[in-house]
């Protein structure tokens, strides 16, 4: 499995391929070709000095004569931890904080609007190791914990509103701290490296005046159930905070968040951790493989997808990063109205048939083939 001497999908297809074959690879891999963004040069200086990718992007839509173009900037930050997961606990987040602080200034300057973190952002991804401390330490309050007086502080300062685990939502005005169990929440029993415990209290979208946006933490993107209720509930924007390794989804990671914008007429972004976080005491991940210190390597490569089927490039595999994407909104209904997936959908079909199906005496609809035995020949 490739870890971080390997940069990207992207690099790899430019670096190899003739350009008539590379835009026609690029035509089937990413859609319709998105427009680079004129970042400004300050914005650009500030990540090179500060160590961090920075790329642009925007998604067209066509122009209508009764709506003005929607238009939101939404930026996807992903990181490495700065210091090693044996330091105090304290210092750990300070570092984090202040990472995330250098990148959301830039964020400002490019005039994003809403900004994402990736999941459980503030803290190494130390569910895997089976330990309670000091893991533990690091939880905080959703209402009004060190990390969420951070991002009120970074709110108040760029106005923007924040996204990310445990789907702490800040806008301008509004403060809404969801608590962890809504959508998914991290616990310390486990079933091999997999953690997740999930809600069930629905799927909210929140009416901002950026427009309509839901967040699908991490594993929930496995559940086109999941993407479909948030659209169901009239998302414009899902974000998809995560923390996903090479050898379990790097296949499947550049698909995913680009079918759920397909099929649900909204715009996806899909955001990951970055590097290898080594841990001080050997842990299994209930595979039969030998005991290792480190759960393995985070790929990055966030990106955004349009209802349209088109999608950005990915940020690298290996670096911190801040994706800048500008999206108009009256894309969503101009493919809903092309493709009218919603109206060809059948909900009430599905209603019926999964009502019947978590019935504990379900019996599946399986139309059985007649077998015929054949004569016997003695």
């Amino acid at each position: 499995m490739a870890g971080p001497e390997w940069q990207s999908l992207e690099q790899c297809l430019e670096k190899h391929l003739p350009p008539d074959d590379l835009s026609q690879v690029k035509r089937i891999l990413y859609g319709k070709q998105t427009r680079n963004l004129d970042l400004p040069r300050k914005a650009l200086e500030a990540a090179s000095e500060r160590n961090f990718e920075l790329k642009g992007y925007a998604f067209g839509a066509a122009k209508e004569q009764q709506r003005c173009p929607q238009i939101v900037r939404v930026g996807l930050v992903q990181n490495r931890i700065p210091l090693p997961t044996s330091a105090p606990v304290a210092e750990q987040v300070s570092a984090l904080h202040k990472r995330i602080e250098e990148i959301a200034e830039v964020a400002a300057m490019c005039g994003v609007n809403i900004i994402c973190f990736q999941e459980a952002w503030n803290m190494p991804f130390a569910f895997c190791t089976r330990e309670k401390l000091p893991w533990t330490e690091f939880a905080e309050s959703a209402e009004d914990g060190l990390t969420t007086r951070f991002c009120q502080k970074s709110r108040d300062i760029y106005h923007k509103a924040d996204c990310g685990h445990t789907q702490k939502l800040i806008f301008d005005r509004w403060r809404y701290p969801l608590l962890p169990n809504l959508t998914k929440a991290e616990v310390f029993p486990r079933r091999g490296t997999h953690t997740e415990l999930f809600g069930n209290l629905g799927h909210p979208v929140f009416q901002t005046q950026f427009g309509r946006i839901a967040v699908n933490i991490c594993y929930g993107r496995h559940h086109p159930l999941n993407w479909l209720m948030y659209s169901v509930n009239g998302a414009e924007i899902i974000f998809n905070p995560s923390a996903t390794i090479g050898e379990l989804s790097e296949s499947m990671w550049p698909i995913e968040a680009r079918n759920a914008a397909i099929a649900n007429h909204c715009f996806t972004c899909a955001l990951n951790r970055v590097g290898q976080e080594h841990y001080p005491n050997e842990f299994t991940s209930g595979d039969g493989k030998k005991a290792h210190h480190d759960l393995g390597y985070f790929y990055g490569s966030s990106y955004v997808a349009a209802p349209d089927g088109s999608r950005t490039p990915g940020l690298s595999r290996n670096q911190d990063g801040l994706l800048v994407t500008e999206l108009n909104l009256n894309l969503c209904q101009q493919i809903n109205d092309f493709w009218t997936f919603k109206m060809t959908g059948r909900l009430e079909m599905y209603a019926r048939e999964l009502a019947e199906a978590v019935k504990p005496n379900y019996s599946p609809n399986i139309v059985k083939e007649d077998l015929v035995l054949a004569p016997s020949s003695g």
